[in-house]
């Protein structure tokens, strides 16, 4: 559930940041600032705030909820990471070729900007699944996340937490595959960097 929760949230976070920053970038201008000021706006306020309050209103226990509250603040940074990306994309010549040849806007974001960017943001999703698989475990530690009887790691932590001194066994290995998957994840997340990234091929 744990995994399950973490690939669907930072799924979610890509798919929004990457149309946001998208648009944003190429756009330009008035939009592009006033799009922009709204993503610093929201993160000027610590993530686990809104998660938490999300919790509380719509409920706790439900995975759905749980993977909405992790994806409305995590787009972020995939759509500043989108945006610089486009803002040099743009630029290039055969972006300005289609634009001269009257190619509509969101062809061109979706035919040629986009896939150009495609390997940077599947690396920062990568990147997004460990924090996700964290901030699923806090919440459901806290007692906001999933709930009994279903084994999320942060509810075996929870569990395991009132018997530590008799069995801590059951604390540390949900603890151990926490901290393994993260490592996996920041592993590959740099692994495909190494591999995508063309300035390291030259």
């Amino acid at each position: 559930i744990s995994l399950s929760i973490g690939f669907a949230a930072a799924a979610i976070n890509m798919v929004i940041g990457v149309l946001y920053g998208g648009i944003s970038g190429y756009v330009g201008g008035t939009t592009d600032i006033i799009m922009m000021r709204v993503v610093d706006i929201l993160t000027g306020i610590p993530s686990l705030i809104y998660m938490i309050l999300l919790m509380m209103v719509l409920g706790s226990g439900n995975i759905l909820t749980l993977i909405i509250a992790m994806s409305i603040t995590g787009w972020m940074d995939s759509a500043r990471l989108t945006r610089g990306l486009v803002l040099q994309l743009k630029q290039q010549e055969y972006v300005i070729a289609s634009q001269t040849l009257g190619v509509s806007t969101s062809k061109i974001i979706l035919r040629h900007l986009l896939p150009n960017t495609l390997g940077i943001i599947i690396v920062g999703m990568t990147m997004s699944i460990p924090s996700a698989i964290f901030y699923e475990a806090f919440l459901s530690f806290i007692g906001l996340g999933v709930t009994p009887p279903e084994p999320s790691w942060g509810q075996l932590i929870k569990s395991a937490a009132e018997t530590f001194r008799y069995y801590p066994y059951q604390f540390l290995i949900p603890c151990a595959c926490i901290s393994l998957s993260m490592l996996c994840f920041n592993l590959i997340g740099d692994g495909l960097r190494d591999a995508l990234d063309p300035r390291l091929h030259g």
